[in-house]
């Protein structure tokens, strides 16, 4: 099958979305050791997150008047690294390593408490999400749902967030309704009508977004769970 027509079935179809970024991860890391010049690996380096995400943008924008795939998708890739390496010289609250040696003799000066817990915080937090972001990524393939798509399908508007959000307080606090979820992996849809009176149109619309979210929130995910809950719910 030409990738042409793959990425055509990948716009419309997130299952085939997800089977088309995994066979290029090998692709995606290449193209990310290519930019930032050191080798990277998956579960470890957080530019290959970015790698993914751009990669993904890339299959959705893409168009044959564009050219060839694969070198659109390196160009994407690499300015959103690009975009993310200016968003943490601008953002950034961690302290270099640098900062602790002496230029003149390489010896390495005293670290303050502060610092250094600091720098311990920062390395953790950031293992424990590409960590919990690969676990919620495998658990959503049970769903033919991509991580990577949350944010283009969550609500954009106020009342629509207030709706969504409903549905999902529903589904986390009614065990029956989680339960069938996360054991028969299907969303008891005239359940969650009955309790809200939201027509089930609107419920089958919102049914990837409030899966994923619920069986975020339901889940052992506390670094990803404090995002959510200010991002998309």
């Amino acid at each position: 099958m030409e990738i042409e027509e793959r990425i055509s079935r990948a716009k419309l179809n997130p299952y085939e979305l997800n089977n088309l970024i995994t066979q290029y991860k090998p692709f995606i890391a290449k193209s990310v050791q290519e930019h930032i010049g050191r080798y990277v690996e998956y579960g470890k380096d957080e530019e290959l997150s970015v790698g993914l995400m751009a990669f993904e943008e890339a299959v959705k924008s893409y168009n044959q008047d564009k050219g060839n795939f694969l070198s659109f998708a390196k160009n994407v890739i690499k300015r959103r690294l690009i975009d993310e390496y200016r968003k943490g010289k601008k953002h950034s609250n961690v302290i270099p390593i640098s900062s602790f040696y002496n230029a003149d003799d390489d010896k390495q000066i005293d670290i303050t408490e502060n610092a250094a817990i600091l720098i311990s915080k920062e390395t953790n937090e950031s293992l424990d999400r590409r960590y919990e972001i690969e676990e919620i990524q495998k658990e959503l393939e049970n769903y033919e749902i991509s991580f990577f798509e949350l944010p283009n399908i969550s609500p954009k508007h106020a009342e629509t967030k207030i709706l969504y959000k409903e549905m999902v307080n529903v589904i986390l606090e009614n065990t029956d309704i989680l339960d069938t979820l996360r054991t028969k992996r299907y969303l008891p849809i005239a359940k969650i009508e009955k309790i809200t009176g939201i027509h089930r149109k609107k419920i089958e619309r919102a049914r990837k977004y409030i899966i994923a979210i619920s069986i975020i929130l339901s889940g052992d995910y506390k670094n990803i769970q404090s995002f959510v809950n200010w991002r998309w719910v």
